[in-house]
């Protein structure tokens, strides 16, 4: 058995304490609400390792009216008055077949995948169930198509409630060949999921044999620590089972449903990032685009080793016969996610091509799957380079000149604007410190990412002071800019005593280019063999 790539570890978090919505109420709001877009911050990403990281997650539209999502101080929502500037959407409106849907897809919003595939004969149910110390673990329904597949799992106790997790170290699903070789990476699901089931979703390779293995290691649980409200104690409730399976997957049916075309597109930007892409793949299920992603070595050595985890590239797909026009990546209006997406890092390291291989699979719902004229234009892109950019602040002349005419501290960095009109001294919150911290008022302009930057102030003794930044807007304008009106910037520990002259430094984390200029015109097709 060849091993698993130590970055699957990350994704096993998108399996972790999910609080969601009803599953109908959702689904019918997703039906609806198609033009509308949620965004929440990601790392703040929950598949991301660090918390701290600037990386934006964008989720579709799916419950937007439900739920707002609060991550690292910045909170994004649904901006129900915001008009794009951008074409008018049109929906895609393909009818479904009227079949039942077992609760356990719908429960996922895999509602419409589920409606694509059974038709096809590409839903199959292996019926496990496996019953240990009581703990039983159940696997009915999986999606298969050239793509994906989708594989739904459900876990209960002996007293037959639902296990809402099972823990990353609990072991592996592996998708193999016959002899072990694993052909299928883990992707996301970008979509909301329920807790009471999980949902794993794998991106096949591009070569695959007719018959995949699917071998489960599951073993270890992480039940929800008992918590006695008499006696106030908390019993852990962590216990072991012994899940293994497996079952097989007869792929000539998906693999014959499939239309894949090679491509050969580069385009290398002004900065030194590359983009190649290299497939299109389209499945009843999705189209998905295919490219490998690099950095020349100027723009490498201003990025960290994590670059690719956070890296994001910002596109429009453009369909003249169905006047489609789906924003995916952005902070725009109407702006969406692909449904499925694979970052593959397994050949960064320097022993092999310092490429990523980045997947992403646009649901039929929004990108129709038998359009022939499909044009991808590439807006931009963001990745994680760290610039450091300093502005000297002088406390006593900006107070004489504020006596005479308003006087405003300007902050410029790559698009972003800072004006700092005022300060005081404030104390700091959970500090028990009774001095006052300086605090510098004013208002700014964000097109780079605000929420993963580093800031610090040094004074003239060269003593550096952590800041802590106030005041991160919510809701992006039309041009994909945050605006926060009232700004503030704590500079921890810097009172009176310490001064009137200091060093303000930025350093952005995630930086947002938009000097692109490249469109390609995606591959067409003869026939689409499940339309025959």
């Amino acid at each position: 058995m060849k091993p698993i790539p130590n970055d699957e570890d990350r994704l096993w978090g998108q399996h972790l304490f999910r609080d969601e919505p009803d599953a109908d109420f959702t689904h019918e709001v997703m039906r609806k609400l198609d033009g509308m877009t949620m965004e929440s911050a990601e790392d703040g990403n929950p598949f991301t390792k660090k918390a701290s990281k600037s990386h934006w997650m964008r989720r579709t539209g799916i419950a937007a009216t439900a739920v707002v999502i609060l991550v690292g101080g910045a909170w994004f929502a649904l901006d129900h008055t915001a008009k794009s500037t951008q074409p008018t959407v049109n929906a895609v409106n393909q009818r479904l077949p009227d079949i039942p849907v077992p609760e356990e897809v719908r429960a996922h919003y895999l509602t419409d995948d589920y409606k694509r595939l059974k038709p096809l004969g590409l839903v199959i149910n292996p019926n496990i169930q496996i019953v240990d110390q009581g703990y039983t673990l159940k696997i009915r329904d999986v999606l298969v198509d050239r793509s994906q597949i989708i594989i739904i799992t459900e876990q209960s106790n002996p007293e037959g409630s639902t296990i809402p997790v099972v823990y990353p170290d609990a072991g592996r699903i592996h998708v193999t060949d016959e002899k072990g070789n694993s052909v299928a990476s883990m992707a996301i699901d970008t979509r909301l999921s329920s807790g009471t089931y999980q949902r794993f979703v794998f991106q096949l390779n591009d070569d695959i044999p007719d018959h995949v293995f699917v071998r489960g290691e599951l073993s270890y649980l992480k039940i929800p620590d008992n918590y006695n409200v008499n006696t106030g104690e908390i019993t852990a409730s962590n216990t072991t089972v012994d899940w293994s399976f497996q079952f097989n997957i007869d792929m000539t049916k998906a693999k014959s449903l499939a239309v894949e075309a090679p491509m050969n597109n580069t385009y290398t930007t002004p900065e030194g990032l590359k983009l190649d892409m290299t497939q299109l793949v389209r499945t009843p299920n999705g189209t998905r685009l295919d490219m490998n992603i690099s950095l020349d070595d100027q723009l490498r050595a201003k990025v960290g080793e994590d670059w690719a985890e956070d890296m994001d590239i910002m596109y429009h797909i453009e369909i003249p016969e169905t006047n489609e026009y789906r924003i995916f990546n952005e902070r725009r209006p109407n702006a969406r996610q692909a449904k499925f997406r694979l970052r593959d890092m397994s050949r960064l390291s320097e022993n092999n091509d310092g490429q990523m291989k980045l997947s992403e699979t646009w649901d039929p719902a929004y990108v129709t799957v038998d359009a022939k004229k499909i044009r991808f234009i590439l807006d931009g892109y963001t990745i994680p380079a760290r610039e450091e950019k300093s502005v000297e602040v002088d406390l006593e002349k900006m107070r004489k000149d504020a006596e005479i005419y308003t006087y405003v501290l300007q902050f410029e960095q790559y698009g972003d604007e800072i004006l700092f009109s005022d300060f005081n001294y404030k104390p700091v919150w959970e500090s028990y410190d009774k001095n006052y911290s300086l605090v510098l008022e004013g208002a700014g302009t964000f097109r780079n990412a605000f929420n993963g930057d580093h800031w610090v102030a040094v004074d003239s003794k060269g003593k550096e002071y952590p800041v802590q930044v106030i005041g991160f807007p919510g809701q992006p304008n039309n041009n994909g800019e945050y605006v926060a009106d009232n700004l503030k910037l704590v500079i921890r520990g810097f009172y009176k005593e310490n001064g009137t002259k200091f060093t303000l430094k930025r350093t952005v984390v995630n930086r947002e280019y938009r000097d692109v200029n490249w469109e390609v015109d995606l591959p067409s097709y003869a026939s689409l063999p499940w339309q025959k």
